[in-house]
């Protein structure tokens, strides 16, 4: 299956953390999805493509009950040796079968999940997120709209039951007016 995204390479999953470790040392805020999804106040948090846990480990820093899952073994591995105490579940959002057993307040999809997704599996994704999303949960992604526009992704949580709550352009929620990125918020009915 081709993806956007290179599994289970070692040296990509530890530069790709090295990358965000280097833009905070330079005084870059590199926590704006955790930010957001904090301002909801969730008690619960699924960090969907959870890639080297950097959002799920802020959130935990914060005191959210956070879990992480993700395909990649290898980049699940930075994120179990930066926060060994944090739980780190290994599974393709895109297999309808997969399931935690739990629900969540919140459900983010940061890093442009939606994008590294195999193509024609997006459905199954949002589908599966929504899953795991408690009774008026949140469901928050971001990422670039190179191949899956809003209006796609929108019919996506539709079909999953999910209502559009507010769309940004930015995680810092500057006003979405096109563009090519967006972060969307979609409702669970209650």
């Amino acid at each position: 299956m081709s993806t956007g995204w290179r599994t289970g390479d070692p040296e990509h999953a530890d530069r790709y953390a090295r990358r965000f470790a280097d833009l905070e040392a330079a005084g870059v805020d590199v926590h704006g999805e955790a930010d957001l999804v904090a301002s909801y106040g969730p008690s619960s948090v699924l960090d969907a493509g959870c890639g080297t846990g950097r959002v799920a480990v802020e959130l935990a820093r914060r005191g959210f009950d956070v879990v992480g899952v993700d395909r990649d073994a290898a980049i699940l591995g930075v994120a179990r040796r930066t926060a060994p105490g944090l739980v780190w579940a290994e599974g393709d959002l895109a297999d309808p079968a997969f399931d935690l057993g739990r629900r969540f307040t919140v459900v983010v999809a940061a890093g442009n999940v939606m994008i590294f997704v195999a193509p024609g599996t997006e459905g199954a994704v949002v589908q599966t997120m929504a899953r795991h999303l408690q009774p008026g949960g949140l469901l928050v992604a971001g990422f670039q709209l190179h191949g899956l526009s809003v209006a796609q992704y929108d019919e996506l949580a539709a079909a999953a039951g999910l209502v559009l709550v507010e769309r940004f352009a930015t995680w810092d929620r500057q006003p979405f007016t096109g563009g090519e990125y967006a972060v969307s918020v979609h409702g669970a009915p209650s």
